[in-house]
């Protein structure tokens, strides 16, 4: 039965095949994704490779920053325009596919998606009311970057513990200068990293996973605040105004000068920027992956990890198939892992990432980042967070109300209420 099974299912690819060929004359499809220059620059190359293995179907690149790329998209979504396959993060299917009818159902081509490539775990998060609205691209998570020429300058160790991470902050003071800190972050890492210390201590995110409400008392979004601004005032991570003060607040870490020259100690970040955060160092600096910071007795791991990026398929394009087709290719092909490298993370299917790994482009502190993020992640203690949290409208909402706090316009009580009763109502508007 099983052999039969195997003809029968070789028999109706062979057939769907051949259905390309007939298809693929002059057929056109669009293709757009986000990312900076390396990305684009290996997307384009592998664009044209699979282009050669096949001939008459042309992939149309349209490719920008991240910046407007969400409002671009939602635009041309809303009137009917949008390319054949996008990029897209994991939490606007949400916003586009509530229902799971916004974007193509990818279970209707099976026959040509190698998705045994993929963890069931994986496939779960582009699954919207049992239709696969979208494949992950690759997997990422929190990690904490530290800077061991740095603290070695110090006299410290890499922080193994809250505790000292706290303590390390006026030591760098001390030895390094007023210029100098013992972790980096844009405003958004340090609510990230202030709200892993609560949610493991209190077993809960600030947003249910579950539920479009928040799921944190008052008294626990108040200690988040609290974290917050302990954080900032024993010189442990980079006050806000100090990042607004060197080219803007929202400046890269790897950007900032002080970074550079290793004033600045650690980052709190994605395991997917460690190469960015790396590629600017001066050669005095080294970077390692340090352990992830738990309280004993920790209620969760509090990690924050979710799909980096998804891939999914316009359900108005005139040819899914094909479009599945070149997905499971940039996805699943070893000739596209070799063009494509990391430059959109390390990635989710395993040939792929056992191309990485073979080859070398997937080791030194991104594997150990790698290995760190996947025994959490295969334990079952990397909880999936709410798609809501990431929304547009409630991250500025919570950014604008952690930025009051940052800069002496709210007390720690005003924001902790502001963040569960404007957080609630927001929340039950954007659902």
């Amino acid at each position: 039965m099983k052999r039969r099974s195997l003809l029968t299912t070789a028999a109706a690819a062979a057939a769907l095949c051949m259905s390309f060929s007939a298809a693929a004359e002059d057929v056109t499809l669009r293709f757009s994704w986000w990312g900076g220059g390396a990305r684009h620059d290996a997307t384009l190359k592998a664009i044209a490779a699979f282009e050669a293995k096949n001939p008459g179907i042309k992939i149309k690149g349209e490719y920008m920053g991240f910046a407007g790329y969400q409002e671009r998209l939602s635009t041309q979504y809303a009137g009917g325009t949008e390319p054949d396959i996008m990029q897209i993060n994991w939490a606007w299917l949400s916003t586009f596919s509530k229902t799971g009818d916004g974007f193509y159902d990818l279970n209707k081509s099976k026959a040509v998606l190698a998705l045994n490539q993929f963890a069931e775990s994986d496939l779960k998060t582009g699954i919207v009311n049992g239709k696969l609205n979208a494949l992950p691209v690759s997997y990422t998570a929190r990690v904490m970057l530290w800077n061991m020429a740095a603290y070695g300058r110090a006299g410290l160790k890499m922080p193994a513990t809250w505790d000292e991470l706290f303590a390390a902050g006026p030591v760098i003071k001390q030895k390094l200068g007023d210029k100098a800190f013992a972790i980096d972050g844009e405003l958004y890492d340090m609510i990230l990293l202030s709200q892993t210390y609560i949610q493991q201590k209190h077993g809960t995110p600030y947003v249910s996973p579950s539920q479009p409400k928040v799921a944190m008392s008052e008294a626990a979004a108040l200690e988040w605040v609290q974290t917050y601004k302990k954080l900032v005032a024993n010189n442990v991570a980079v006050p806000l105004p100090v990042r607004a003060s060197l080219g803007g607040a929202e400046k890269p870490t790897e950007q900032q000068q002080d970074w550079v020259v290793g004033n600045w100690a650690g980052n709190y970040t994605w395991d997917s920027t460690i190469g960015l955060r790396a590629s600017t160092l001066d050669k005095s600096q080294k970077l390692d992956v340090g352990d992830f910071l738990t309280l004993p007795g920790a209620k969760s791991s509090g990690m924050f990890g979710r799909p980096s990026m998804m891939f999914a398929v316009s359900k108005r394009s005139k040819n899914p198939e094909i479009a599945a087709k070149f997905l499971n290719y940039l996805m699943t092909d070893p000739d596209a892992a070799a063009i494509v490298g990391m430059t959109r993370g390390v990635p989710t299917a395993d040939s792929q990432f056992r191309n990485m790994v073979r080859t070398g482009a997937l080791q030194g502190a991104e594997l150990k980042a790698y290995l760190q993020i996947k025994k959490l992640k295969d334990a079952g203690k990397i909880e999936l967070p709410s798609p809501l949290f990431e929304n547009a409208r409630f991250q500025k909402f919570v950014r604008e109300v952690f930025e009051t706090v940052a800069y002496g316009k709210a007390t720690e009580q005003e924001a902790a209420k502001r963040l569960v009763e404007e957080g609630n109502a927001l929340l039950n508007k954007i659902k």
